[in-house]
């Protein structure tokens, strides 16, 4: 895609020619080198941007990304194409597992693959309604899969609902290193639970908001808030993960409580910056430095 270079490293702006999810996967491989190699221990943050728009596959250099200056989310794209970008985010993630197996890594380094949000245009959610900037389930509901051979058991599941947030805290406690008294964090460390998921139960309320559309949820144990614009609604999600039995009228003492929950932590947050509106709608001039994948 035509546009200014926008990939930096250590401060400084760099030009790449190539498929984004390649550079974002040789780069990845070439940091695990240095480190491991080295001996050095390290925090790898890899965000791919397959699958997502714009739908383009490594093969597509030749077609055009935009009309008329204008990059449209809704422009183009198929599940076969979403399949291939899947696939080629495959393969980077392939190579790296490669690449700590070839140092030894691999045994004592805690993966996380997990995902910021829930589906895509192409993407299949089913049961779950919703998908990207909703607050359904379909829209915040993610699977993740974590790999820790020294310290967690394979094959083990956990239903026990968790947060983003929580990685930041889990990543310093697998570390041994203490979170910085000044920077409390906002999730609370998987470690425990992940190396005993029948034993450890996390009981707690998990929150959400979101400008667009004045959305509002709040999850604790099965059950879920939800607001959109004036609706209000309360869902037991072990029955009805489809959220479609709307259960408020019948359960008024819990929804009072989980509304009044809810606006306890929302008074404790700044006010949503005006920037962070959305439009499916982005020019080139306003997002110079998109590339393929």
């Amino acid at each position: 895609m035509k546009g200014r270079p926008d990939l930096w490293e250590d401060g400084a702006l760099i030009e790449r020619e190539g498929y984004l999810t390649d550079l974002l996967s040789d780069r990845a491989v070439d940091f695990v080198r240095q480190c491991g190699e080295g001996g050095n221990p390290f925090l790898l943050s890899l965000h791919y941007t397959a699958p997502h728009w714009p739908w383009e596959t490594r093969d597509d250099a030749h077609v055009p990304a935009t009309l008329d200056g204008a990059i449209q989310h809704a422009d183009g794209g198929s599940i076969h194409i979403y399949r291939r970008m899947v696939e080629h985010m495959d393969e980077g993630i392939g190579r790296l597992m490669g690449e700590l197996d070839r140092l030894r890594l691999a045994d004592d380094t805690l993966i996380v693959f997990t995902s910021d949000n829930g589906g895509e245009r192409f993407s299949d959610n089913w049961p779950l309604i919703g998908g990207k900037m909703d607050l359904t389930e379909g829209g915040i509901r993610v699977p993740y899969v974590v790999r820790w051979p020294a310290r967690i058991g394979a094959g083990q599941a956990c239903a026990t609902p968790v947060i983003t947030m929580d990685w930041a805290a889990t990543f310093l406690a697998a570390a041994n290193v203490a979170e910085h008294r000044d920077y409390p964090m906002d999730g609370v460390s998987l470690v425990p639970m992940l190396e005993d998921p029948a034993g450890v139960v996390l009981d707690r309320g998990l929150f959400w908001r979101m400008k667009y559309r004045a959305q509002h949820a709040m999850r604790r144990g099965k059950w879920k808030y939800l607001k959109i614009e004036d609706n209000e609604y309360l869902f037991d999600l072990s029955a009805d993960e489809r959220e479609r039995a709307n259960r408020a009228r019948h359960e008024p003492q819990r929804l009072a409580a989980m509304k009044a929950e809810y606006a306890v932590w929302y008074d404790s947050l700044p006010a949503v910056p005006p920037d962070a509106d959305y439009d499916l709608v982005v020019t080139e001039k306003d997002m110079p430095g998109m590339h393929k994948g």
